[in-house]
């Protein structure tokens, strides 16, 4: 589980980001990021949209306005569909809110749309990630899933955000945060029970890989993150799907 105090640290990170302006691609569903072409994750390709500004989230396309979603909240976010309305490409997309099935429609001109052929399933049964691409299977690795009492919650959900840290913190050499809250705990730490796949180091290894005692985060070796962290690159890993089942 990720505390209030590591937030804090990234979220003024990203506030200090420069922006950059939203494809034009994704102005409309005709253009190249057509509602055709984006739409539900399937196992070989997902879309994502990355955040260059807030963006208001509406209950349906072209209805009342229920939320809104920064950069900060998550730097992409994980399209779910798409329609076309009086013009204009709609996506729903995974929030990165509680519940954890929580989702809205955002006008796609706010995002920048692009696809992914990666996608990440962590079996907690068998205690294993697996790594896919094109709906194949890349690499497996061993991980530490949450305990009985405090379960790695299970479902669709997205990475939303990537965060290079320290190898010998109990974190380990990457973050990365998913939309993921815990399903016991609404309070972690000073923070909202936000759950992440992360590396090992410090006090994290008196749990050995393929065990159940973590708060609900997935752990994996720092050669096993930095080697995710380095292949799907940083600013593509948000917005990647992750399936735990």
């Amino acid at each position: 589980m990720i505390g209030q105090a590591w937030l804090i640290a990234v979220i003024a990170v990203v506030a200090a980001a420069p922006a950059s302006a939203p494809a034009a691609a994704a102005t409309t569903c005709g253009a190249t990021a057509s509602a055709a072409r984006v739409g539900r994750p399937e196992p070989w390709r997902a879309w994502r949209g990355q955040l260059s500004a807030s963006a208001p989230v509406y209950a349906r396309p072209g209805g009342p306005r229920t939320a809104s979603v920064t950069p900060a909240d998550a730097s992409a976010l994980l399209v779910l569909e798409a329609r076309e309305r009086a013009g204009r490409c709609w996506v729903r997309v995974r929030l990165p809110s509680r519940p954890n099935r929580a989702s809205g429609w955002v006008n796609a001109q706010r995002l920048d749309l692009s696809s992914t052929t990666w996608r990440l399933v962590v079996h907690v049964g068998s205690r294993r990630l697996d790594v896919l691409r094109h709906g194949r299977l890349v690499r497996r690795f061993p991980v530490v899933v949450g305990a009985p009492l405090t379960p790695t919650p299970r479902g669709l959900f997205a990475i939303a955000g990537a965060w290079k840290w320290r190898p010998r913190d109990f974190y380990g050499a990457w973050v990365l945060t998913l939309t993921a809250h815990s399903d016991v705990l609404e309070h972690f730490d000073g923070g909202d029970g936000r759950v992440a796949l992360h590396g090992r180091g410090g006090a994290s290894f008196a749990d050995p890989l393929g065990s159940a005692r973590s708060h609900g985060c997935v752990r994996i070796t720092n050669s096993a993150i930095s080697w995710l962290a380095r292949t799907i690159g940083p600013l593509q890993l948000p917005g990647t799907p992750v399936v735990v089942d």
